[in-house]
C-alpha cells in the first residue's frame, strides 16, 4: 500500500501545482503551458482521488491532499465544462437555411516537415471545403498544392520557410487579400473580404501567431497581443467576420477567452466538444489548438475533426450558414472595461519585446 500512497501523493500534488500555475498572470512560456493540458491534469487528480480509499487513515496529510485535489478537480471542470456537450451552445444550430448562403472552410495545419502531401490533398478532396486555409506551408507545400487552383479560383499564398507560411485557397470571389505582419516581420496573417455566392461579404482573417514554446517565443507576450489585435479588428467593425486558423493557444485559455470577449466572437466548439486538433500522433496529449470564430450572422450546420495525414495537427472543419437577420438570436460576448484594458496592455507590451 506504501506504493499506492506514494504514487497518490505525486499524482495529487502534479495536478494542484499544474492548477494553480495558469493562475499566475506571467507570459513565460513555462507558466503559459499549463493552460494546455487541462483534461489530462482533471485525470491525473481523478486518478490520485481514486487511490486515495486504499490506504485512508485520516491523517491530516491526507486530508490535506483530497481537499486540495477536489478544488483542482472543480477548477479543471469549470475551464473544460463548456466544450462539453453537456453546455448550451453559445453559436447556435442552423435548423432551416433556406434559401440563405452557405459555405464551409476548413483549416489544415500541415506541419512543415511533414511529406505526406497526398494524403493531405485526399482529405481536401473528400471534405469539399469552400475555403481552405493552409498553415504551416512553405514553397514544397504550395508546389504541392497546386492542383487545387483547378477547383479554387481565388487564393493568395505565403509560402515560408519559418513554419508560418499561409495558404488561402477559396472557391469564393476573395476580395482586396493581403498579407499583414500584425506583431512580428516574419509571422504574417491574411486579410480578405469574401462574396458569398447567394449574396453578402464577410471578413475573413487567417492567423497563426507564434507559441510561447521553447525554439519559438520564451513568452505568450506577442501571440497574446496579435490574437487581441485581430479581435480589436472584428470588434471595430459591425460587419460579418470569421477568425480561423491554429491559434496556438487552447479554447479554455485566459487569452483566448479574453479575444472572444474583446472581438465579440462566437466559439461553435462551446456545447458541441473540445475537437482537440493537437497533438494528431499522441492521442493522451491533445487539445484544441485550431480554432474557427465568427460572428452572430452565422449558424452552424456542421462541425467536425478530420482525418490524419501525417502532420502533428488534425485539420477542423465547419459548415456554415450565413443568416444576418438571425443575428439577435446568439448572445455574442461582451468585453468589460478590465478586459478592454488588459487587451491595451497586451499590445503595448508586445511593442517593448
Amino acid at each position: 500500500m506504501l506504493a499506492v500512497e506514494i504514487l497518490s501523493f505525486l499524482l495529487g500534488i502534479v495536478a494542484i501545482v499544474a492548477t494553480a500555475m495558469p493562475l499566475i498572470k506571467k507570459e513565460s512560456w513555462w507558466i503559459r503551458i499549463f493552460d494546455f493540458p487541462r483534461l489530462q491534469i482533471f485525470c491525473l487528480g481523478l486518478l490520485s482521488l481514486a487511490l486515495i480509499p486504499f490506504f485512508w487513515s485520516g491523517h491530516w496529510a491526507e486530508i490535506t491532499l483530497a481537499v486540495g485535489i477536489v478544488v483542482a478537480l472543480g477548477v479543471q471542470a469549470v475551464a473544460i465544462f463548456p466544450y462539453t456537450p453537456l453546455a448550451k451552445k453559445q453559436a447556435v444550430d442552423c435548423r432551416d437555411p433556406g434559401s440563405h448562403p452557405v459555405f464551409s472552410l476548413m483549416v489544415m495545419n500541415v506541419h512543415m516537415y511533414n511529406r505526406n502531401a497526398e494524403k493531405a490533398r485526399e482529405i481536401v478532396e473528400k471534405a469539399k471545403p469552400d475555403i481552405l486555409i493552409a498553415v504551416e506551408t512553405d514553397h514544397w507545400w504550395r508546389h504541392q498544392f497546386q492542383y487545387l487552383e483547378e477547383d479554387f479560383p481565388y487564393r493568395f499564398s505565403i509560402p515560408l520557410e519559418n513554419t508560418y507560411g499561409m495558404l488561402l485557397y477559396s472557391r469564393l470571389k476573395l476580395i482586396r487579400a493581403k498579407a499583414k505582419y500584425l506583431v512580428m516581420d516574419d509571422v504574417p496573417s491574411i486579410h480578405a473580404r469574401v462574396s458569398l455566392a447567394g449574396g453578402g461579404e464577410f471578413r475573413l482573417y487567417a492567423v497563426h501567431p507564434r507559441p510561447p514554446a521553447p525554439g519559438h517565443d520564451d513568452s505568450s507576450v506577442h501571440r497574446d497581443a496579435e490574437l487581441v489585435i485581430i479581435g480589436k479588428l472584428t470588434r471595430q467593425t459591425s460587419e460579418p467576420s470569421i477568425v480561423a486558423g491554429d491559434l496556438n493557444d487552447v479554447a479554455w485559455s485566459h487569452t483566448t477567452r479574453l479575444f472572444q470577449r474583446f472581438s465579440e466572437l462566437l466559439d461553435p466548439r462551446i456545447g458541441r466538444g473540445m475537437f482537440n486538433t493537437f497533438h494528431a500522433k499522441y492521442p493522451l496529449l491533445r487539445w484544441p489548438l485550431d480554432h474557427i470564430f465568427h460572428t452572430g450572422h452565422f449558424q452552424i450546420l456542421d462541425i467536425k475533426r478530420l482525418s490524419y495525414f501525417g502532420s502533428d495537427h488534425f485539420p477542423i472543419y465547419v459548415k456554415l450558414c450565413y443568416m444576418p437577420s438571425m443575428r439577435h438570436r446568439q448572445e455574442e460576448p461582451k468585453a468589460s472595461r478590465e478586459d478592454a484594458a488588459r487587451a491595451r496592455d497586451k499590445i503595448v507590451r508586445s511593442k517593448t519585446k
